[in-house]
């Protein structure tokens, strides 16, 4: 396993993005401090729920086209960003065995990427699993070379990042890329906006825990006393920009300590803290901010009810 980011460098980290945030107007948390091991157990439930379709109709993708992408391709190694559990990978690895030797995956838990990794590699005995723990908007340059790579980014989370900072990532990415690479990247696509907002707002109320999961990880990492009960989740669509956007709202007016930051922060009733945007894209922008980066798209695939897509794009 290679190491490029510590539990120092992820405590640093945090600590920056919580002051950054939190001084800014209107306030901001990045959604990927989400994800401790609470909010990764709650994320596997919203996948789980009615609501919730990106990662069925993903899946749906792979199953019905994960051969045609090997026969693409061909690729000797799978590089993964943001690999998880590595369900869905799996797809994909039945599919190349015919060519593929190696399996990056890259996340930022070291712990987690170890126990999936292993199971990997002991149903897929033919084949090299190279974990590397690191943050893919911050190491792109120091992830494994290989042979023909295929750079699978899944789930629709290229979704997450603002549109400049979308293109500058995936520009980053190109850079790495050589002739015989290929990108598949997963991208929800626009629709019903009433389909949309529920994804994000389900009747049982989980999105909403994961949501406010955010302030238990700054509570429990930062010394910091966040009323979590005070903040509701909120989801509303942003027409203009076509993007979801998930925010914590105020309930109260209150004041919060930050004591390993020396920082105390008010919110006033009603004040809303944006904590994730979730873009959808029609093809005409995923050619368009490919185009930008130094990418173009051969192929997109969608599932048959048109709400997802899987687009493979080369140098």
């Amino acid at each position: 396993m290679d190491l490029f980011l510590t539990a120092d460098d992820l405590a640093k980290s945090l600590r920056g993005d919580v002051r950054e945030g939190l001084t800014a107007a209107p306030k901001t948390l990045p959604p990927k401090w989400f994800y401790d091991e609470r909010g990764s157990g709650l994320f596997e439930e919203i996948t789980a729920l009615e609501e919730y379709y990106p990662t069925r109709r993903e899946r749906e993708i792979l199953t019905a086209r994960a051969p045609e992408i090997a026969g693409i391709t061909g690729a000797r190694t799978l590089l993964e960003l943001g690999a998880g559990s590595g369900e869905k990978t799996r797809l994909l690895l039945d599919a190349l065995r015919g060519t593929l030797r190696t399996y990056v995956p890259v996340d930022v838990s070291g712990d987690f990427l170890a126990g999936s990794a292993a199971a990997l590699a002991a149903d897929h005995p033919g084949i090299t699993v190279h974990p590397v723990v690191a943050d893919y908007e911050q190491h792109l340059h120091l992830l494994p070379a290989g042979e023909r790579r295929l750079v699978a980014f899944l789930g629709g989370t290229i979704g997450n990042m603002p549109p400049a900072t979308r293109v500058a990532f995936l520009g980053g990415l190109r850079a790495t890329m050589g002739d015989g690479d290929a990108l598949l990247l997963g991208a929800d696509l626009v629709k019903d906006t009433a389909r949309l907002v529920r994804a994000y707002d389900d009747a049982a109320g989980v999105t909403a825990e994961f949501n406010r999961n955010v302030l238990h990880v700054i509570n429990r990492e930062l010394d910091a006393d966040f009323d979590v009960a005070s903040f509701e989740h909120v989801a509303r669509w942003d027409d203009a920009h076509e993007w979801i956007e998930m925010r914590l709202r105020s309930t109260r007016d209150q004041t919060v300590r930050i004591g390993a930051l020396d920082l105390t922060v008010t919110f006033e009733a009603g004040e809303e803290m944006r904590t994730e945007i979730s873009a959808k894209f029609r093809r005409a922008r995923l050619e368009d901010e490919l185009s930008a980066a130094g990418l173009t798209l051969k192929h997109l695939w969608t599932d048959e009810a048109g709400d997802f897509a899987l687009c493979l794009a080369v140098p």
